[in-house]
């Protein structure tokens, strides 16, 4: 069983397409989303992690990029500049999974990188540009 967490971001024209059905049914792939922001007439971005064999692995890549589908690895991480953290707040609203919190009652924001899934919403929402995103390991889909 070959598996890995995958950041998917769909083009406003393909959102509406059930792209990942297709993608699970046609690869016999499994899939488990880990955050997901698709909207109607947008642009969507996923975070899932997908499993199955390797040939079907890398022949449904291949089927989700020909669908204009941009596949990155989440081999990357989320970083945080704590000289530039400000402590607002601003990205613990955006945060679906509890990674960046305020601590009471000091009211510092901490940021706990297990439970972060590199969703990158946090990146724009910080207004001092504290959050960034940073490679971890490359792949190679080919």
């Amino acid at each position: 069983m070959y598996s890995k967490i995958l950041i998917l971001r769909f083009p406003q024209t393909e959102v509406q397409k059930p792209i990942v059905c297709q993608l699970a049914r046609a690869y016999d792939l499994t899939f488990n989303i880990l955050n997901a922001a698709v909207l109607p007439r947008k642009e969507g971005i996923m975070v899932l992690e997908l499993s199955g064999n390797k040939k079907n692995f890398r022949d449904g890549v291949k089927y989700l990029k020909d669908q204009n589908v941009n596949v990155q690895n989440a081999d990357q991480e989320v970083k945080r500049s704590k000289k530039k953290c400000t402590h607002c707040g601003a990205c613990t609203a955006v945060c679906p999974t509890g990674a960046l919190s305020v601590q009471r009652p000091e009211m510092s924001v901490e940021f706990d990188q297990q439970k972060c899934s590199v969703c990158e919403l946090c990146v724009p929402a910080c207004p001092t540009r504290a959050m960034s995103i940073r490679p971890v390991n490359s792949i190679n889909f080919g």
